[in-house]
């Protein structure tokens, strides 16, 4: 029994579903993997992805990339060798799931509920969690990420050890994408809700310890979705497009998600010191990713990102307006509340990550999954990766076309003793799905992977990942 009847749905029908994206059940344990090229000696530590991975076939509905289960796929490195494994978060409804043999929710956009006696009273009608987004390292604490709730701690092998709320002090969850401040080793956070308050920050010191509870950002009237964040040395950034939660609808059948371009793009800079909060407006925009942002000498704030025109969730929809967007930075006037806006490229690319010790302060190079011009790749599948100059001569940048390897987020490691580093990601084969992990040189990133290691199962494409270096 369910809690509605399920609409019609044929997950067969879902590009999000198939191919590089399709997600995979089988937990994999390997040693000893085939490697191409030679792994550098500089890399020691656990290369670790999340992603949207759904246990059993959906019913009612299937939105990428906010629905699924989570799965990790780690390789570990070491002396030039590699080991993978990769481990479902076995979240309640993940258990109950595998108890039934069949899944017992629902898509966000079908509002599916399990009820008894398929799960038990406390699962009953409740949505499921879904930890499926991001995976971070902070204070010891492994953590799988999801949009906006509680994350799923994870042991050091992968297994699943339960709900996290920072001993309580963290009841209703955190954003999907924290960040860790470098030099202070704090981690900042944010959460949204669908109810008073909507929209709150919180920081935890380099212990782990929640330092400052959950703060209500003061001007928010209404429940809206907020994907990334930025930090620098003196704000937590939160960028408020109009994406406003409409659950009426969604009951009704309708959108979840209203984009309402007439209220503008709004961001919030909130003090770290716990200062009231400066508003920049501006015209709207929608921006899934940061890149990173940092603090000038004359006050301003500098915040590099990914920017759309609108947002856009799933498949593509022929009847939608086009949505043209690119590399962009703006400058933020904390208080004349302006924001300056410059487009820096307007190639299509997504994912952005810097050298994570630069959060927070001027980042000399961007890393991005990109497009190299194919027209059959999928929403959220790219097949280049493109780095740019943030710095010296911003926008210029250099592509690495990747041929019939599709791609996923570019990750940077730095070299354990010193020197350039590298980034790291998964990539798929398009003509046989065989998955690898690519290991390439900052000093050198047009030359493309000094390194590919064999993946012994496919990794489904998307989402977003971290370097662990080996713990003393």
């Amino acid at each position: 029994m369910t809690t509605h009847t399920a609409p019609a749905f044929d997950p067969a029908r879902v590009a999000h579903l198939s191919g590089r994206f399709a997600p995979v059940t089988e937990e994999v344990d390997a040693t000893g993997l085939a490697v191409l090229g030679e792994l550098p000696d500089g890399l020691d530590g656990l290369f670790l992805r999340n992603g949207p991975n759904p246990r059993f076939s959906p019913i009612g509905s299937y939105l990428y990339p906010i629905d699924g289960d989570g799965m990790l796929h780690g390789v570990w490195l070491s002396g030039g060798r590699a080991r993978y494994r990769n481990r479902f978060v076995r979240t309640p409804a993940v258990i109950a799931e595998e108890r039934a043999g069949r899944a017992l929710w629902g898509g966000l956009q079908s509002m599916i509920t399990p009820s008894e006696p398929d799960v038990f009273p406390e699962l009953a009608g409740t949505f499921r969690d879904l930890p499926d987004i991001n995976v971070v390292r902070h204070a010891g604490r492994l953590l799988a990420l999801a949009e906006s709730d509680c994350p799923f701690r994870i042991t050091p092998d992968l297994a699943t050890a339960g709900r996290e709320t920072f001993d309580g002090a963290l009841p209703a969850g955190i954003t999907a994408h924290p960040k860790t401040d470098p030099l202070t080793g704090e981690l900042a956070v944010f959460c949204y809700a669908f109810e008073p308050p909507y929209l709150t920050w919180a920081m935890l010191g380099p212990a782990g310890t929640v330092t400052r509870g959950p703060t209500a950002v003061d001007g928010v009237d209404r429940p809206m979705m907020i994907h990334d964040m930025a930090l620098t040395a003196r704000f937590v950034v939160l960028v408020l497009a109009p994406a406003f939660f409409d659950l009426a609808a969604a009951m009704e059948g309708g959108s979840m998600i209203d984009w309402r371009p007439e209220r503008g793009t709004r961001i919030a800079l909130i003090p770290r010191d716990g200062g009231p909060v400066r508003w920049a407006a501006d015209d709207a925009f929608w921006l899934w990713h940061t890149v990173n942002a940092y603090d000038r000498p004359d006050g301003s704030v500098v915040l590099d990102y990914v920017q759309w025109a609108h947002l856009t969730l799933g498949a593509p929809d022929a009847a939608a307006p086009p949505n043209p967007g690119g590399l962009t930075r703006a400058v933020l006037d904390p208080a004349a509340g302006t924001v300056r806006r410059t487009a820096l490229d307007d190639a299509p690319v997504e994912l952005p990550r810097v050298d994570d010790r630069l959060i927070g302060r001027p980042h000399r190079r961007a890393a991005v999954a990109a497009e190299s011009g194919r027209v059959d790749l999928l929403p959220g599948e790219f097949d280049a990766l493109r780095w740019y100059d943030c710095a010296d001569d911003p926008g210029a940048s250099v592509l690495w076309p990747a041929g019939d390897l599709s791609v996923g987020e570019p990750v940077f490691a730095p070299s354990a003793g010193g020197g350039p580093g590298y980034w790291l990601t998964y990539a798929t084969d398009r003509t046989d799905l065989s998955s690898w992990l690519l290991v390439i040189p900052d000093a050198d990133p047009g030359s493309g992977p000094m390194a590919r290691v064999r993946i012994p199962v496919r990794v489904p494409l998307g989402l977003h990942g971290s370097w662990l270096p080996t713990e003393d």
